[in-house]
């Protein structure tokens, strides 16, 4: 399974397995992203699912599965397995495949074409500061990328993760504290009923996710990932 399919795969298993139709939420892609930066092979969040929905459908309950959520403990538990599995074992890259994706260099020529124009479009709609800057700079960082003649996906995946992290801190340099702190108020009160069953780390990422997925949202900074093409 290559690198580019993560998030989409994950979705498709979840839906499947709910056997109704659901988008979603912001938070579950919070969570699967964090996941992707903890670096759980998809093979294993796959097989968590599975399980999950296994264990349910074992013993029925009244309340149907409605987040991604119900499914972290034990996603999180195939992968200490994994892992205690590997000890002693010879490096592998069982998630990330380094030059493998299912789009084409036409498609993602246009999602770099596409980034590059919204980029410059919001840097010439904002008045000169921090996030109009990084604008400026990210995209013509990314018209050096375009010009690139050699695709290396993985490669190219860690120069967007790259200007994509110089824009969420430029964006944290420019909002105000009363609109950063109502953000996080929001962000808190979304993940309150699910804080007792994550574990620490996995909260603050998924928490620190979920927050930048708004504060993009808010300045209309578009994902440049290869994930969004």
């Amino acid at each position: 399974m290559n690198y580019f399919n993560y998030f989409t795969e994950i979705e498709d298993a979840f839906v499947r397995r709910r056997a109704k139709h659901l988008f979603l939420s912001p938070l579950d892609w919070a969570l699967m992203e964090t996941w992707k930066q903890q670096g759980i092979p998809l093979h294993i969040v796959l097989r968590g699912i599975e399980r999950s929905f296994d264990s349910y459908e074992s013993r029925p309950r009244k309340r149907s599965v409605k987040t991604l959520l119900y499914c972290q403990e034990e996603v999180e538990a195939q992968y200490a397995e994994w892992l205690e599995s590997r000890v002693g074992a010879s490096e592998q890259t069982d998630a990330l495949d380094s030059n493998e994706t299912k789009f084409s260099a036409t498609a993602i020529s246009e999602h770099l074409r596409r980034c590059h124009s919204e980029l410059v479009r919001l840097s010439q709609s904002r008045k000169q500061d921090d996030l109009s800057e990084a604008l400026t700079r990210a995209a013509a960082l990314l018209q050096e990328i375009q010009e690139d003649t050699v695709l290396d996906t993985r490669r190219l995946e860690d120069s967007l993760t790259g200007l994509e992290r110089m824009l969420n801190d430029a964006i944290l340099k420019v909002i105000t504290t009363a609109e950063l702190d109502a953000l996080k108020s929001g962000v808190k009160d979304q993940l309150k009923p699910y804080r007792s069953q994550m574990e620490t780390a996995v909260y603050n990422q998924t928490f620190d996710n979920l927050l930048l997925k708004r504060l993009r949202e808010q300045f209309a900074v578009p994902r440049l990932s290869l994930f969004y093409v």
